[in-house]
């Protein structure tokens, strides 16, 4: 499953990239300064697009211009680290080193450079430790997966990996099940989950070393209540991408 944005991307040179910024602004400053600040993002993303010669917005990237200048729009009152972590994403799949990160809801339009300090290979360079892992149907999950982060690199959307992971196991990949949720003899109702296996749930997070093992005994607790009887938890994280197999009834493995 390579992973790849619907484009041509040609890497800049840090002037042409500082060029092609300054003539994109001067078209994001006209646009807002014609239609005003309300209007969903979309709108001023097609009306940018339009008038940029050489802008890319069909691809999975939001805006492109010339192949290597890639501007995240949004139209939200402030913007916020999710915003940030977005285009670090698409940094990240393009193997850029910058973006352009802007919002034009404020007053004035609020702008600001996202950098990306890490190459894809960097991102690649991990070590894989699965001493509490045990596979589930013979499918060799570790392995695969462990490619799979070898080509992709750590860092990206989680929704990318539960994704890869879900397909890997055979399973819908953007499909949740109703798990019930039980206390005791009383049915609390159900929550929607991802399964790597019909009665087997699945959790890919990307935590610090310091909040895996707080996470790990809630995790527990979240296994004790429900008719599942494992979860498979994969925290993608660099240096270190860890596998680990949690059964009922067996805790703090």
């Amino acid at each position: 499953m390579p992973v790849h944005p619907r484009a041509e991307i040609n890497r800049m040179s840090d002037e042409e990239f500082k060029a092609r910024v300054y003539e994109v602004m001067r078209y994001v400053f006209d646009v807002q300064r014609e239609l005003g600040r309300l209007f969903h993002e979309k709108i001023y993303h097609r009306e940018i697009a339009f008038r940029i010669p050489g802008a890319c917005s069909e691809v999975a990237l939001d805006l492109l211009v010339g192949g290597g200048a890639i501007f995240e729009l949004k139209a939200v009152e402030a913007l916020a680290e999710r915003h940030r972590r977005q285009l670090m994403h698409y940094l990240f799949l393009t193997d850029l080193p910058h973006g352009k990160l802007v919002n034009l809801r404020p007053g004035r339009v609020d702008h600001e450079f996202v950098n990306n300090v890490l190459t894809r290979a960097e991102r690649s360079d991990f070590t894989a430790i699965g001493d509490g892992w045990e596979e589930i149907e013979g499918a060799k999950f570790q392995d695969r997966m462990v490619g799979l982060l070898r080509d992709w690199g750590t860092g990206l959307d989680l929704g990318l990996y539960q994704e890869a992971a879900a397909y890997i196991c055979g399973q819908p990949p953007d499909v949740e099940s109703d798990v019930e949720i039980r206390l005791g003899d009383r049915s609390l109702g159900v929550q929607r989950m991802r399964l790597s296996a019909p009665d087997v749930g699945l959790k890919i997070t990307a935590m610090t070393t310091e909040g895996q093992a707080e996470f790990h005994s809630h995790l527990e607790r979240l296994l004790d209540h429900t008719n599942l009887r494992a979860i498979q938890w994969i925290n993608i994280a660099r240096p270190v991408v860890r596998f680990n197999t949690l059964w009922k009834g067996k805790k703090g493995r």
